[in-house]
């Protein structure tokens, strides 16, 4: 599975010309088929919600989705299958190696409504490194065959902490030909949202070619800041979910609403769509500060002034005062 026949191939002469100047090489026109996109963002801020959603409706649109959780968490499925826990990859392998058994497809992916879906899963709470999970998991997936696999889409789902290296692997290594970023108009979420930015940035420096297709603003309360950091870094905005009681209750139920006939379908509908169609783009990262220009001095503190501390404010007196013990000699 490589890059998809609708990824338009980057020309760098066109750079010159200002046309098309932040656009991403993805793809040549013999690509085949499959979208491989990673979507990225802070813990809590909707990603599993999103993407159960999308790729359901993806599926309802005819398209073969494949969904593969990569967060050690390992909750990306379990709105898609009504609350259910997915046997994770790691875990089942693990079992699997001490009884002398191999992994199977049908041991590790699961299926509803036409959408396929796995957990990569990781390690028992402060027993091992979540990053190296994600790596033990896709070297699982290969053997598998997985890059034999006949999907439209494959959505991969990754905790926003792109400073770990497992969690950065499908930008690092090419592995995705896009990357979605889920953020809401907070400034935790937008942070987040603007490493992820930046790690596209510094390995596409490095010779890499993923792009930044856009965000999704989930929890949109309206106050613009998401729209606003779009607009900053170059980036479109894909969909804008609201903040609203029957999306969250639906969604605390376990509910599927991104249904053709859902009060929401359009919403996912369009999202899907968008999210098929939007190009990698190349984005220009904010630096701190114009990450907080984005809010109220009030809201963020920006008034706030740095004052240098002094050894005197970390000592006691006593410390201070306490003779040294060191022997100086005069002459030798």
């Amino acid at each position: 599975m490589n890059a998809p026949q609708s990824a338009k191939l980057y020309d760098p002469g066109l750079e010159s010309t200002g046309e098309r100047a932040d656009l991403l090489a993805s793809s040549g026109d013999d690509a085949p088929k499959t979208q491989i996109i990673a979507i990225y963002g802070k813990g809590g801020i909707g990603k599993s919600f999103t993407l159960a959603n999308l790729s359901y409706m993806m599926a309802q649109q005819g398209k073969k989705v494949l969904l593969i959780g990569c967060d050690p968490k390992s909750d990306t499925t379990s709105l898609l299958f009504g609350g259910k826990a997915c046997p994770t990859i790691i875990e089942t392998a693990s079992a699997k190696k001490a009884a002398g058994d191999e992994v199977s497809v049908g041991d590790v992916c699961f299926k509803r409504d036409g959408v396929f879906a796995m957990e990569l899963g990781g390690p028992e709470v402060g027993r091992g490194c979540g990053g190296r999970g994600i790596i033990h998991g896709f070297e699982t997936l290969e053997k598998l065959g997985f890059h034999d696999w006949d999907f439209d889409y494959v959505l991969l789902d990754f905790l926003g902490d792109v400073v770990c290296g497992g969690f950065g692997l499908p930008i690092a290594r090419d592995m995705c030909q896009k990357v979605i970023v889920v953020a809401s108009n907070d400034l935790q979420s937008l942070y987040v949202a603007n490493n992820v930015c930046s790690a596209v940035e510094y390995f596409r420096k490095l010779g890499g070619n993923v792009g930044v297709a856009g965000m999704v603003t989930n929890k949109d309360d309206g106050a613009g800041q998401a729209q606003a950091f779009c607009k900053a870094v170059g980036i479109p905005e894909l969909a804008s979910i609201p903040a609203n009681d029957d999306i969250r209750r639906k969604s605390a139920s376990y509910e599927i609403i991104g249904r053709p006939e859902s009060e929401w379908g359009s919403l996912f509908s369009e999202l899907a769509i968008n999210v098929g169609e939007a190009p990698p783009h190349k984005p220009e990262p904010l630096t701190q500060d114009g990450l907080l220009e984005l809010f109220d001095g009030d809201t963020v503190g920006r008034d706030v002034v740095l004052q240098p501390a002094s050894l005197e404010d970390l000592c006691s007196v006593e410390h201070l005062n306490k003779p040294s013990l060191e022997v100086i000699y005069d002459s030798v």
